[in-house]
């Protein structure tokens, strides 16, 4: 501070030219300084690797978990892998080791948890409630949908070309179909495209026309009707159709659920039609995830409960239709439950997230689940049921529990399986 004549009370004397200054200056590169590089000859030799260590083949063979683990010093760790080199059998021991520890520490998604959108916009909605809500049977929809884009958004050209394979099963055996990822997504466009027909937009098929209208075969014509293969750029249409659905479920305030929605060999009302839809983004959406080896979550409790309630809904359906074809046992007796009357019943168990129970008619898609004429009981895993569901996984490996009518447990899960397609 300075004294109120303004002359400095503890002055600063000047650093004297002979000492260094008190804040070093900073220090120059040799090649500023015009003076030639130092000889690599005059650097000297580098300083020599400490020989390995010399170890027993047993002492070895013991530190192999402590490897797998990096656990070992540098010289034990250099020893090892000596060894390795030379004894096959430690190098298989030290694999198998190696894939245990993998297991031990999963790989984990750097990716915020799918629950967290859902507590975020409960949240906002709690303080400020939206002028325009969207429906709850479009929300699983706009949720998966934005989950996917978000798995999208950084992919580069070798991810859009990755190799992708649909499956699903066809007449009891599992099928499948080799596309890319950006195939996938056309696939996506072509069959949200049933839904945005129905609500009276645009259809993204334009002039290419299908032999059916089904989502096979409009996927099929879409796929034809490219000079190339998908790309990228089908990422931008997709994403803006998807948007355009839930704009325009929420500006009818909901009242369009019941509108009929064609898929060319069955109907399904709007609010169904949604969660189908949003079903199978999810599922897509983990084929794409495994196709560039990223890890990717089911829904949250809530959106996975409404889609397996949808599979549940569909079940006495296609059960009977199985029936009509031969590939499910009759009703004992031959005889049908009349319309709304209770009848023999599978109990279906979901656990986990997005779990609850399911009284599953057997005998007729009319009649009612009663809990007095349970005659099966089966429990699954949410996640695992809607894989039986999309044909990912096999009816003899889904079911966790099976206990009572082994013939009608055998036809729900089969019929369970059937509810796939491509």
């Amino acid at each position: 501070m300075s004294s109120g004549n303004g002359d400095d009370q503890h002055p600063t004397p000047d650093p004297s030219p002979d000492q260094p200054p008190r804040i070093p200056l900073p220090r120059a590169s040799v090649e500023d300084t015009g003076r030639p590089l130092p000889a690599l000859e005059d650097l000297g030799d580098p300083a020599p690797r400490p020989a390995p260590l010399v170890l027993e083949h047993r002492v070895l063979r013991s530190l192999l978990g402590a490897w797998a683990l990096a656990a070992c010093s540098s010289e034990e760790t250099a020893a090892v892998e000596e060894h390795l080199g030379d004894c096959g059998l430690c190098a298989d021991e030290a694999r198998r080791l190696r894939e245990a520890v993998g297991l031990l520490h999963p790989t984990e998604s750097l990716d915020l948890a799918p629950s967290l959108r859902t507590r975020v916009l409960e949240g906002c909605l709690e303080r400020r409630p939206p002028r325009i809500p969207v429906p709850e049977w479009a929300t699983p929809y706009d949720a998966e949908t934005a989950r996917l884009d978000a798995l999208l958004q950084d992919f580069g050209d070798a991810e859009w070309h990755a190799p992708v394979r649909l499956r699903w099963f066809e007449r009891d055996e599992p099928t499948s179909r080799r596309t890319t990822v950006a195939g996938v997504i056309a696939h996506l466009l072509t069959v949200d495209g049933l839904v945005a027909v129905a609500l009276g937009l645009e259809d993204p098929m334009g002039e290419v026309a299908a032999d059916r209208p089904t989502p096979a075969a409009r996927t099929d014509a879409y796929w034809r009707a490219s000079h190339f293969p998908p790309t990228r750029a089908v990422r931008a249409p997709w994403r803006e159709q998807t948007h355009a659905l839930v704009r325009t479920v929420s500006f009818t305030g909901g009242g369009t659920g019941g509108l009929s929605v064609p898929y060319g060999d069955f109907e399904l009302p709007l609010r169904d039609a949604m969660l189908d839809r949003a079903f199978e983004c999810w599922v897509h959406a983990e084929d794409i995830a495994e196709a560039v080896d990223y890890p990717y979550e089911p829904p949250v409790g809530r959106d996975l409960h409404q889609m397996v309630g949808l599979a549940a809904r569909l079940l006495p359906t296609v059960l009977s239709a199985r029936r009509r074809a031969g590939l499910a046992a009759p009703p004992p007796g031959r005889h049908l439950v009349p319309a709304g009357e209770p009848g023999r019943s599978l109990r279906l168990e979901i656990e986990g997230s997005g779990g609850g129970e399911w009284l599953i008619p057997l005998d007729s898609p009319a009649a009612v689940g009663s809990a007095e004429h349970e005659v099966a009981h089966v429990a699954l895993d949410g996640a695992e049921f809607c894989r039986l569901a999309a044909g990912h996984v096999s009816p003899a490996e889904a079911a966790a529990g099976q206990v009572g009518d082994r013939a009608a447990i055998r036809d729900v899960l089969l019929a369970a399986a059937s509810l796939s397609r491509m």
